[in-house]
C-alpha cells in the first residue's frame, strides 16, 4: 500500500499543493513552520479522519476559506483508488471515495492506513489516559474500521447519560431538601422511579457497547505485546522488559483479572459492568457523571516492575512511545497482509544517534516512508529516496 499522489486545497497554510510520491523514503526538508507537517497530516487525515496535533477540523481550514478538500491516490495490490474528503467546519464533512460519494466519511476508512509518528506521541507515556486510549481506538479502527461506529456509538450514549445524571440530580439524590411540592407538579417519588427507570435503560446501552469496545481493547492488546516487547528492545538496544496492561474502572477483582491479561467473553464483561454501574450509582447521581467504563480506563506502560510514566528516563519514554508505534505498524502489517504508510513527523531530530540509526534500520524495508525533517542532517544517510523542498507553502524536487 502506498500513496501515489496527495493534492490540498486549502488545507492549513496551502492555497494548493500537488505532492507526488512513490514507493519507498520520501522526505520533506524545510525550517519549522514552512508547512511540511501540513501536508504528511494530510496524508494522515485520510487515513483516520483526524488530525495528529489538533482535535477539530475549524485549524485545517485555510484562514478566510469555508473549507479544505484533502485527495490522496491511494495504490494496493496494483490497484488505484481515489480518496476524497471534504472539510467543512459546523457543517456535515463529505467524502468521496474513486468517482462515487460515500454516504459517511467514515466509509473510507481502510482505504489508506497509516502509521504516524511525531514528537507530540511523547504524550503516550508522559501524558493523560486519554492519549493512551485514543492509541488504542485508532488502532483498533485502523485494524477493523467497523470499530469505528462502535466507538462512535459509544460516545453517544456516554453524552446521553451523563447529561441524565446531570438533568436528574434534583430527585435522584437521596436525602437532599426541596421546595414543597406545586399542585401541578409530579409527585417526587414518581419523578425519581421514573428517572431511575431510564438511568437504567442508559445502564443497559452504555454495558451493551461498552463491553463490546473493551473486549476489542483486551484482545487488540493480548496481540500487540509481543510486537511492543521486540520493537523497544531494538530500537533502545537492550533489554528492558517493556510492557503493557489494562487498567480497567471496573470493580477490583476483574480489573485486577484484565490487568493480568485476562480477555473475557463480552456477555461476561457486560454483566460485570452493570454490576459496577449498580455499585456507583449514589456517587455517579452526586457528581453527575459516568465513572465506569471504557471511557475511564488506561493503559499502563511498564518498564520491568515500574511504571514509565514518572520513572522512564527521556530517552526510555522515547523509546517506549516509538516502540508503541512501530508495534502497531508490525501488528498491522502481518494482520492485513500490506505494509501501512509509515509516517515520521519530526522525529529523528529528537533522537540520539544510536536511536536514529537504530529506527532507520528497523524501517528501511517498508513499502512506503514520508518522514519530515528540518534539516537534511537530521535524517540518516542510510535512508536515501526522493527529497522535497518546503518553504512558504512551495513544494519543489530536489534532483
Amino acid at each position: 500500500m502506498h500513496v501515489r499522489h496527495l493534492s490540498v486545497s486549502d488545507f492549513r497554510s496551502y492555497a494548493g499543493a500537488e505532492l507526488p510520491l512513490e514507493p519507498g523514503v520520501t522526505t520533506l526538508v524545510g525550517l519549522n513552520g514552512q508547512g511540511k507537517t501540513n501536508l504528511v497530516e494530510a496524508i494522515g487525515y485520510l487515513a483516520t479522519l483526524s488530525s495528529h496535533r489538533v482535535a477539530t477540523d475549524q485549524p485545517l481550514v485555510r484562514f478566510g476559506a469555508e473549507q479544505a478538500v484533502i485527495r490522496g491516490a491511494v495504490v494496493r495490490d496494483g490497484r488505484e483508488t481515489m480518496v476524497e474528503l471534504e472539510l467543512n467546519p459546523g457543517r456535515a464533512n463529505r467524502a468521496r471515495l474513486g468517482r462515487s460519494p460515500a454516504g459517511r466519511p467514515r466509509d473510507v476508512l481502510g482505504t489508506l492506513r497509516t502509521v504516524l509518528f511525531a514528537p507530540e506521541d511523547l504524550a503516550l507515556v508522559k501524558g493523560d489516559p486519554s492519549e493512551r486510549r485514543k492509541f488504542l481506538d485508532d488502532l483498533l479502527v485502523a485494524r477493523q474500521p467497523r470499530w469505528a461506529s462502535v466507538r462512535g456509538d459509544y460516545d453517544k450514549i456516554l453524552k446521553q447519560r451523563n447529561a441524565l445524571l446531570k438533568s436528574a440530580a434534583p430527585v435522584l439524590r437521596r436525602g437532599q431538601r426541596r421546595p414543597p411540592p406545586r399542585p401541578t407538579d409530579e409527585p417526587v417519588e414518581d419523578a425519581r422511579a421514573s428517572a431511575l427507570h431510564t438511568l437504567d435503560i442508559w445502564n443497559d446501552h452504555l454495558a451493551t457497547v461498552g463491553s463490546q469496545l473493551l473486549y476489542a481493547r483486551l484482545r487488540l492488546l493480548r496481540d500487540l505485546g509481543p510486537y511492543l516487547t521486540a520493537a523497544y528492545d531494538e530500537v533502545s538496544a537492550g533489554q528492558s522488559d517493556a510492557r503493557v496492561s489494562y487498567k480497567s474502572s471496573l470493580r477490583e477483582a476483574v480489573s485486577a483479572s484484565l490487568a493480568a491479561g485476562e480477555v473475557p467473553e463480552i456477555d461476561q464483561l457486560r454483566t460485570e459492568i452493570l454490576q459496577t454501574l449498580a455499585e456507583l450509582r449514589d456517587r455517579e447521581v452526586e457528581r453527575g457523571m459516568s465513572l465506569a467504563g471504557p471511557h475511564r480506563d488506561d493503559l499502563v506502560l511498564s518498564l520491568g516492575e515500574l511504571p514509565a510514566k514518572g520513572y522512564a528516563s527521556h530517552g526510555e519514554s522515547w523509546s517506549f512511545a516509538l516502540g508503541l508505534k512501530l508495534a502497531a505498524y508490525q501488528l498491522l502489517r502481518h494482520d492485513l497482509g500490506d505494509d501501512p504508510v509509515l509516517i515520521l513527523d519530526d522525529v529523528f531530530a529528537e533522537l540520539d544517534s544510536g536511536r536514529r540509526e537504530r529506527l532507520a534500520a528497523m524501517v528501511a524495508d517498508c513499502e512506503q516512508v514520508l518522514i519530515t525533517a528540518a534539516v537534511d542532517a537530521d535524517v540518516p544517510s542510510t535512508l536515501t529516496g526522493r527529497t522535497y523542498a518546503v518553504s512558504l507553502g512551495e513544494v519543489s524536487l530536489r534532483e
